[in-house]
């Protein structure tokens, strides 16, 4: 059985491997997480699950 990081009942919008992708990105390229490009999802969101 698959074990998901659930939001409750929502589905996600975004990806887990997407988000993995752009904190992968933030760490090789030394980024400020407010300054992430647009066609990622909002750095708070991506924030959110790398402090978890």
């Amino acid at each position: 059985m698959k074990k998901t990081l659930e939001l409750g009942d929502r589905k996600r919008k975004h990806s887990s491997r997407l988000i993995w992708k752009v904190i992968k990105y933030l760490i090789k390229s030394g980024c400020q997480w407010r300054m992430l490009p647009s066609d990622f999802p909002k750095w708070q969101l991506v924030y959110y699950y790398y402090s978890k």
